[in-house]
């Protein structure tokens, strides 16, 4: 009985603490990078945990977020901030989600997550109908996720 009761508060207690341990990581929205590359998303590429959120920090104003619909897992609902407003994203299944600022897409304002240890890959016909600056922007991306899993 003792170890029934023990078993039953552990699994409340877990349940309870688990989104305490979530992190919430920043990505800021900058008109230039700490490298010098105009309109970019720093850090632009994250490796986070299931639970975990990230929030886009408007640092200057003319950005957004939103998700590259044919980038991501199949199923998860996508996001899609507002101009010149912080958004914050929950990341509940594992997998690879690029994303834009749809303003300066065309200047290569994209970044990359991937949450859990799944596989650092895309669709290469994807990632190829991007403009030219986003599809490069985002094979260095894809590129830093296979170095940061071994791969």
């Amino acid at each position: 009985m003792k170890i029934a009761v023990f078993l039953m508060v552990s699994g409340v207690l877990g349940i309870c603490v688990s989104p305490a341990l979530a992190e919430d990581y920043k990505v800021q929205m900058l008109n230039q990078d700490t490298h010098g590359r105009a309109m970019q998303f720093e850090p632009a590429f994250l490796k986070v945990a299931l639970g975990d959120t990230v929030t886009f920090v408007t640092t200057y104003k003319g950005h957004n977020s939103e998700s590259i619909l044919t980038l991501m897992p199949e199923g998860v609902e996508a996001w899609k901030g507002k101009i010149n407003e912080e958004i914050t994203v929950l990341f509940e299944t594992e997998g690879l989600y690029a994303y834009k600022c749809q303003p300066h897409l065309g200047l290569g304002m994209v970044g990359l997550i991937q949450v859990g240890d799944a596989p650092a890959q895309l669709n290469q016909a994807d990632v190829e109908s991007l403009p030219l600056r986003a599809e490069k922007r985002l094979v260095d991306l894809l590129a830093e996720a296979e170095a940061a899993n071994g791969q």
